[in-house]
């Protein structure tokens, strides 16, 4: 567990949903998401960036666990205004308000804003993945090297 992650919570009490800080259940890393999305069959990666980004960065590759990510931007390209619709194509896409939602982006800011409204819109156990799929820029001003889905060696493909 990252320091100063909430992480997973176990709280003990079956079936309660995770008590939510700063406004969602809390942070988890790359590598902490994909051992949720491995163990838990509700869980569910939701991938926040854009649709630019789907198509030239890549994106996280759940078929060695039997899943597919959900692709919801949080912000509509190439405006990047918020998503008004965003809480609505969630239920549209079927995800429960039990399930457990993973939310990503390129570094962990505009999925943590998804994670946000997420639980304000009664997604208790909404989980920010606080690395990202790239992860910040390093030395050379390059993402995907220092921490994120790329870096911890996690499946991904090219569209």
């Amino acid at each position: 567990m990252a320091p100063g992650s909430a992480g997973p919570p176990d709280n003990g009490r079956e079936g309660e949903r995770p008590m939510a800080e700063n406004g969602y259940a809390g942070d988890v890393s790359s590598r902490e998401a994909w051992d949720m999305l491995s163990r838990d069959p509700n869980a569910v990666l939701i991938d926040v960036r854009t649709d630019a980004e789907w198509a030239y960065v890549g994106l996280p590759d759940l078929r060695p666990i039997a899943k597919q990510p959900l692709m919801l931007s949080w912000q509509v390209y190439p405006e990047m205004a918020v998503n008004s619709h965003f809480a609505d194509q969630l239920r549209a896409a079927g995800v429960g308000q039990e399930a457990t939602l993973l939310f990503i982006c390129r570094s962990g800011q505009r999925s943590r804003s998804a994670a946000i409204q997420a639980t304000a819109a009664g997604y208790g156990r909404s989980y920010n993945v606080s690395d990202g799929f790239e992860g910040p820029l390093d030395e050379e001003s390059h993402r995907g090297r220092k921490v994120g889905w790329k870096a911890a060696g996690l499946p991904w493909v090219q569209r």
